[in-house]
């Protein structure tokens, strides 16, 4: 068994079942018009296929008779959200363990991990996330010394916010036979105790897998329970699709276990983790759509270097605050090259981390030279793009490259940014508005777990460049703020497009599948701190009801509207 909380029981999800034609009538509707711009309507009518098959504005004549009819009663509707960059299984995985992420200081993170010990006696490792020693307000790492007061001598793995860093205690490294001899693996870092080799506690990067091969491996019950625990969580914010980053062959069999019983709601676009995933899942070639556009495997996820938080961001200067440091690149460009020639000869699409300035430059040059070669529609996807050398940003717009970006990072890293960067190196830093106009198209995720995928918040923060508590006044470089509808587009269109889901996700039009929300708020017009509390209160995919606020639950099948 891999934990005690794996003896929650899966969400329960609504079932496939026979359509029939619904019209959606009297409500506020707002979707992209597929030109960059949004357009209104009033109703819709969806065909017994789960699809649009007509949209009626002001006037429109409405057909006399249908199977069912859905009044909005005036009721804000807009497209389902799109998450065009998370994690699926670490979300629901996130649920089951234990959460850091609420943490203000270190004694608060240690009096946590003492109470979810406490209260799960019999799990055999101490497993959790979120922490963040930026928050914590110390510039240093954790160690295990620290852990080892509260664990009580059962080994302890936590990883950071980010998830390039992870912090054991003495028990886990023991049991990992981790010592001072121990090299650093490639593109990796174990942080030692000052004056000496001993690891301290925290592995970086390519050194966390030291720690993670050790781990009891989740047994296909507590991924199915992971997997009812995402789409619960992803369902109540209004995602109805999400870009899987780094799929693995075990969590790819989850997903098409929750398929062939009728549980998988939401839509699933997967991209491997690595190419031995790839080859795995795939095959040959990138899977069809399946179980009616729920799930497909377009293509594979590969690291370049890791995170700003942890200094493993791959920078062309040194860090302001740490002057002897660089990064960690987890790939030279032979071996980059390498990897996208091999998923790109098979026409898998791929998509690279890439965080720090000499990343980014680093995937750029590979699309370049890979463009050459593998002609034809590729939509090269750069995932996270968080720093960028200015003069490298007029790059993205060549060989229809996409910038895979999360608003919500902009407003939780904005400070810690600075300090790793300096103020002279601020120019290239989240922007979305410069990489947009240089040509690239944007997809706006979220990256849960690491932020909740919330996209109203990341609208919120799109369009302002502010955080939760609205600071700084006038938005943290605020030239890269974008317009309301290019902010929506990114969240619907723009990430439907970065997954070749542009013909039948992103839109409320005829043809399109019937994903959609009834919201408490009218993106468009509401204020940023409105738009940041929007309410979900219903969550429709294929023209049946998914979730409902006043139930707050996934809605199972005898309680569908109007059946």
């Amino acid at each position: 068994m891999l934990l005690a909380s794996t003896a929650i029981a899966a969400s329960p999800v609504l079932a496939s079942k026979a359509h029939a034609d619904v019209l959606v009538d009297n409500v506020d509707g707002v979707t992209p018009d597929g030109k960059g711009g949004v357009e209104r309507f009033e109703g819709f009518l969806i065909a017994n296929d789960g699809r649009i098959a007509e949209v009626y504005r002001h006037g429109d004549k409405r057909p006399k008779k249908v199977d069912y009819q859905v009044d909005g009663k005036g009721r804000v509707i807009v497209p389902g959200m799109i998450d065009a960059h998370g994690h699926v299984m670490g979300t629901g995985f996130a649920k089951m363990t234990l959460d850091l992420s609420a943490a203000k200081s270190l004694d608060e993170a240690l009096s946590r991990v003492a109470a979810w010990a406490a209260a799960h006696p019999d799990a055999p490792w101490i497993l959790g996330s979120g922490w963040n020693q930026v928050q914590w307000g110390q510039d240093r790492m954790p160690t295990a010394a620290e852990l080892d007061r509260v664990t009580g001598g059962r080994p302890a793995w936590l990883t950071r916010v980010d998830g390039h860093a992870g912090w054991a205690n003495g028990a886990a490294i023991s049991a990992a036979g981790i010592t001072a001899t121990t090299a650093t693996p490639p593109g990796g870092e174990i942080l030692r105790i000052a004056g000496g080799k001993q690891p301290s506690g925290v592995f970086v990067d390519g050194a966390m897998p030291l720690i993670e091969t050790k781990l009891p491996k989740p047994r296909p019950e507590d991924r199915d329970t992971a997997l009812g625990e995402a789409q619960l969580a992803l369902l109540a914010q209004g995602v109805t699709a999400i870009a899987d980053m780094g799929t693995s062959i075990e969590d790819w069999q989850a997903m098409r276990r929750a398929a062939d019983s009728g549980h998988l709601r939401i839509r699933i676009v997967s991209y491997a983790d690595g190419i031995d995933n790839m080859a795995l899942i795939g095959g040959p070639r990138p899977t069809p759509w399946l179980y009616e556009d729920r799930l497909k495997m377009n293509g594979v996820k590969l690291y370049l270097d890791g995170a700003l938080g942890s200094r493993g961001a791959w920078l062309k200067q040194p860090y302001a605050d740490a002057p002897n440091n660089k990064g960690l690149p987890r790939l030279n460009e032979t071996q980059l090259g390498n990897l996208m020639s091999r998923a790109a000869m098979d026409h898998f699409q791929v998509a690279v981390h890439a965080i720090g300035d000499q990343a980014n430059a680093t995937v750029l040059d590979s699309i370049q030279d890979l463009s050459a070669t593998y002609k034809g529609d590729r939509r090269w996807r750069i995932e996270h793009a968080q720093i960028v050398d200015p003069a490298d940003i007029a790059r993205f717009g060549k060989f229809g490259t996409i910038a895979s970006m999360q608003p919500q990072h902009e407003a939780s890293d904005r400070t810690m940014a600075e300090a790793r960067l300096g103020p002279d190196r601020l120019a290239g830093a989240y922007a979305w508005k410069s990489i947009a106009a240089a040509g690239a198209t944007l997809a706006f995720g979220s990256d849960t777990p690491v932020e909740p995928s919330q996209p109203f918040v990341g609208l919120a923060v799109a369009i302002t460049r502010q955080g939760a508590d609205g600071q700084p006044f006038n938005g943290w470089q605020p030239q890269e703020a974008l317009s309301r509808e290019a902010a929506l587009n990114a969240y619907t269109t723009g990430a439907a497009y970065a997954m070749f889901a542009e013909d039948r996700l992103g839109r409320i039009a005829k043809g399109y599948r019937a994903d959609f929300l009834f919201v408490d708020a009218d993106p468009m017009l509401a204020t940023p701190e409105k738009l940041r509390a929007t309410r979900v209160l219903e969550t429709w995919i294929g023209g049946q009801l998914a979730w409902s606020a006043s139930k707050d639950r996934v809605i199972p099948a005898k309680d569908e509207a109007g059946k």
